[in-house]
C-alpha cells in the first residue's frame, strides 16, 4: 500500500529566500579572505566553512579561523554580514503564505537545512519577516540545520536523521530543494523530491503532487 503524504521538508536558501553566493563570497574577499571563492558554494560549503556548517567548529572558533585567513581581526559581527550577504531579499510574503497553507492543510510542515549560526541568528529573528520575534521559526513545525545536527546535505545520514525524528516512512515525505545533488541525494534515501530553482516558484508543482497523491 502507497504511503500517503504527511509530510513537507523544505530547504531554506534558494527555497524560502533567493541566495546569492556570489555575493557573499565578494563580501567574505572584502573581508579579506582572498580564497573565499575555494571554500563557498551556492549549496555546499568545504574547509573552514563547511566545518561551521557541519558543526565541527563553533562561531568563535569560525571568527579565529576566519581571522587568521583574512590577516586581520575579524569581529562576529563581520562574520555574521558575511553570510548573512548570501540574502538578496527577505522571504516573499507568497512564500510564507504558502507554507502557513500547508500547515492549515494538515501537512507537518519541516525545515532541512545547510546552515550556520550566523545566518540562523538573522533568519531566527524578527529581521526574518518582521513581524514574529522567533522569526522563521514561527512557519515550521520543527527544524533541522545541519550545525545542529553535525551532517550537511547530501550526506544519506541527514535525511535519515530527520526521518527518524519525524517518525515517519521515506514514501510519506516531500522534500524540495534547488541543489540536483541534494534531490538526487533524498531520492536514494526514498523520499519523493521537487527540484525547484533558486527563488522559483515550488508550491505550484507541489500542490499538483498532492492532489496527485489523492485524499489523505
Amino acid at each position: 500500500m502507497t504511503e500517503h503524504i504527511t509530510t513537507i521538508a523544505l530547504d531554506m536558501g534558494g527555497v524560502i529566500f533567493k541566495i546569492d553566493s556570489e555575493q557573499a563570497i565578494g563580501r567574505f574577499i572584502e573581508l579579506g579572505v582572498t580564497n573565499a571563492r575555494h571554500y563557498m558554494g551556492a549549496f555546499a560549503q568545504t574547509g573552514l566553512f563547511g566545518d561551521l556548517e557541519s558543526g565541527r567548529i563553533s562561531a568563535e572558533e569560525f571568527r579565529q579561523g576566519l581571522s587568521e585567513m583574512a590577516g586581520r581581526e575579524l569581529t562576529l559581527d563581520d562574520c555574521r554580514n558575511g553570510w548573512t550577504s548570501y540574502l538578496v531579499e527577505p522571504p516573499a510574503p507568497h512564500t510564507l503564505e504558502a507554507i502557513e497553507e500547508l500547515r492549515a492543510r494538515g501537512y507537518r510542515v519541516v525545515l532541512l537545512s545547510n546552515t550556520n549560526p550566523f545566518m540562523m541568528s538573522w533568519t531566527r529573528s524578527i529581521d526574518f519577516d518582521g513581524i514574529h520575534p522567533e522569526g522563521i521559526a514561527y512557519y515550521f513545525d520543527a527544524m533541522y540545520l545541519s550545525y545542529e545536527m553535525r551532517v550537511m546535505k547530501p550526506s544519506a545520514a541527514i535525511f535519515e536523521q530527520m526521518l527518524a525524528q519525524e517518525g515517519v516512512d521515506a514514501r510519506q515525505v516531500i522534500f524540495v530543494d534547488d541543489s540536483a545533488h541534494n534531490i538526487e541525494a533524498a531520492a536514494a534515501v526514498g523520499l519523493r523530491t521537487l527540484l525547484t530553482s533558486n527563488g522559483g516558484d515550488w508550491y505550484t508543482p507541489l500542490l499538483a503532487l498532492l492532489s496527485a497523491d489523492g485524499p489523505r
